[in-house]
């Protein structure tokens, strides 16, 4: 059988992107400008580099065309925000870094679509990548007004493997059903022969640990919660007692004790973000290559004194 596939090549420049903020009375103080509300709210978004520098944003001649407060153009980066004020921030377009744009399509209905997503492309939008995602191109491809194309879970941008979209708000609403009951029972401490009961999805992935694993077979329930880090705003995603249950089903497939790695097989039966990622580390056997997971499921650096325990949520 043929194989499909698709994809777009990305234009030099994506759409630019909008933010829209209502200013909440905790926000104003009375005595927020715009430039201070900017320069919290979305910093590294940028309006608020050219008033640093000089050379745009909001003290240059880009605030006219960026920003407006209640349906009118602000020209004065020092205009004093009141509660209820209605802020709407065009930012300009901007060249995304690379992601590769091809998919190959493993099996395709009426309902839904399996793609197998190459490692690079980010599935939604987040971050640099608004545009280069797997969501865009499925909706490049689907241009059917009565569909609603979307991806049903996650693979981080790094990771290649199959990922299930679907075409319709029903297939979406049932896709996403199975892939919750899964994490629920996790969640609800079920059994072990309970939560194998639960729903009819699974999700496998093969990885390469670093270090030989001895056990032929690994259960990991580590709960997976947040910590404190620079530049990530949310907290990152660390192995902690505080968060959210978590397993991962770990077999071993093959250990090369010369190169001193050991092949994995990984079901995940809850989907917490970086879970295999963490989960490996945690055990002493992070994925080869991973820039930031060590021993003990934490980042490279962390401190664990600044884990804030209120940090337990998914993104």
């Amino acid at each position: 059988m043929a194989v499909v596939r698709f994809g777009e090549a990305w234009p030099e420049l994506n759409d630019g992107l909008t933010y829209r903020d209502i200013i909440r009375s905790h926000d104003s103080g009375g005595d927020l400008s715009l430039i201070k509300f900017y320069s919290t709210k979305h910093h590294s978004s940028a309006p608020l580099l050219g008033a640093k520098n000089g050379t745009g944003g909001c003290r240059g001649s880009k605030m006219v065309r960026l920003i407006t407060v209640d349906g009118k153009v602000v020209t004065d980066p020092d205009t004093v925000l009141r509660t209820g004020s209605e802020l709407v921030y065009h930012r300009l377009p901007w060249k995304e870094p690379y992601a590769p744009h091809m998919l190959e399509v493993l099996f395709e209905d009426d309902h839904l679509i399996a793609l197998n997503k190459p490692s690079g492309l980010q599935v939604l939008p987040g971050g640099l990548f608004q545009q280069r995602t797997v969501l865009t191109q499925l909706q490049w491809r689907i241009k059917n007004h009565e569909l609603c194309p979307v991806p049903v879970h996650r693979l981080g941008r790094g990771t290649s493997g199959i990922l299930l979209c679907a075409k319709t708000k029903f297939a979406k609403t049932r896709l996403a059903a199975l892939f919750a009951d899964k994490t629920s029972a996790v969640a609800n401490r079920k059994v072990d022969n309970e939560v194998n009961k639960v729903g009819k999805m699974s999700k496998i992935y093969r990885a390469l640990a670093s270090g030989i694993i001895n056990e032929d077979e690994v259960v990991i329930d580590q709960p997976i919660g947040t910590l404190k880090y620079p530049g990530v705003a949310k907290g990152l995603y660390v192995a902690s007692l505080s968060g959210k249950p978590a397993l991962s089903r770990v077999h071993v497939l093959k250990r090369d004790v010369q190169e001193n790695v050991t092949v994995v097989q990984v079901e995940i039966q809850s989907g917490r973000p970086h879970q295999i990622r963490i989960h490996l580390s945690f055990i002493g056997h992070p994925l080869i290559g991973d820039p930031l997971y060590v021993t003990g499921g934490k980042p490279q650096c962390s401190v664990p004194e600044t884990v804030d325990e209120t940090f337990a949520e998914d993104g």
